[in-house]
């Protein structure tokens, strides 16, 4: 207490600094616990992963997700492909195996069985080891910290990039290039990308890129706007080709899914007749049209 010299009252002391600092405080205490539970809304913590499974999806958010019920297709439901199936188990034998391999591109028409062979290759080498990443083209600019989290593990990994292509303006892939070779950082023992596009390589081609051609001395010299879209896909060390199948191969695979659905084989002419059709209606000749016309004539018995 302090004296007022005017009118000889006691009046109370208050410690303003020391109030104000008290007060600084507990808001600077507030505003922290706000920012933390906003960070939590926003920024959700990241689980460990669960390498109980044999299929995983990238989601920057979280991480590494299982996927639960993965599609698991036979390699002797895929048809009209021997080729190919060769090849690509050929690749994953040797990866499976710990001998060296390559990263794969499967390029071609659509619905000609690209996904559906890598998605066999999972189903046959699963219990080897054999383990499946699926990622979003938006979260190639990831692979990196994908990558950091696999060189450990004992198991063998495909990163699994479906439908992929970039437009022009697209810087992204350059992400992808820097992944497949072109990083500092040494790319792991234990990890392949496997793609699937329908173009080759896997950015658009312009008509006037090619204007820029040269021929010396007999041999011909790309432009730089060529070379840097060959660069790309060519960091894939095997490519595999799809075609449009024709009407024989069409009708076989219809055959083959019409057995497995207990429906008539083509053999019978009106279900030949509805084939053809619905091929004609969806203007392809594609393993994925046999199967949607298969699932829609055995429905109808």
């Amino acid at each position: 207490m302090d004296l007022n010299p005017g009118t000889g009252i006691l009046l109370p002391t208050f410690e303003l600094t020391e109030v104000a600092m008290t007060t600084t405080d507990d808001l600077l205490l507030r505003a922290n616990q706000l920012i933390e539970r906003l960070e939590g809304l926003f920024e959700p913590a990241r689980q460990e992963t669960d390498w109980n499974h044999i299929a995983f999806r990238w989601r920057r958010e979280q991480g590494l997700r299982p996927v639960t019920h993965p599609h698991l297709v036979s390699l002797d439901d895929l048809l009209c492909m021997d080729r190919q199936k060769a090849e690509i188990n050929r690749n994953t034998e040797q990866f499976v195996c710990r001998r060296s391999a390559n990263n794969v591109l499967l390029w071609g028409s659509r619905g000609t069985g690209k996904s559906s062979l890598i998605k066999a290759i999972l189903n046959q080498y699963a219990d080897r080891g054999l383990r499946l990443i699926e990622v979003e083209k938006q979260d190639l600019v990831d692979l990196t910290d994908i990558v950091d989290q696999l060189f450990e593990r004992p198991e063998r990994f495909i990163l699994y990039c479906d439908d992929l292509s970039f437009e022009a303006d697209d810087a992204s892939y350059k992400s992808l290039k820097a992944v497949l070779d072109g990083s500092i950082a040494a790319p792991p023992e234990n990890v392949l990308l496997y793609a699937t596009s329908n173009r080759r390589h896997l950015l658009p081609e312009f008509k006037e890129e090619n204007l820029d051609t040269r021929v010396v001395q007999g041999e011909i010299h790309h432009g730089e706007g060529v070379e840097e879209k060959i660069s790309l896909s060519e960091r894939f060390g095997l490519w595999l080709s799809f075609y449009p199948y024709r009407q024989e191969d069409y009708l076989l695979i219809t055959d083959h899914w019409l057995k497995k659905l207990g429906a008539p084989s083509t053999t019978d002419e009106p279900t030949r007749t509805a084939a053809l059709q619905w091929a004609l209606y969806r203007g392809s000749r594609s393993g994925r049209v046999a199967w949607q016309f298969a699932r829609d004539w055995a429905g109808r018995l």
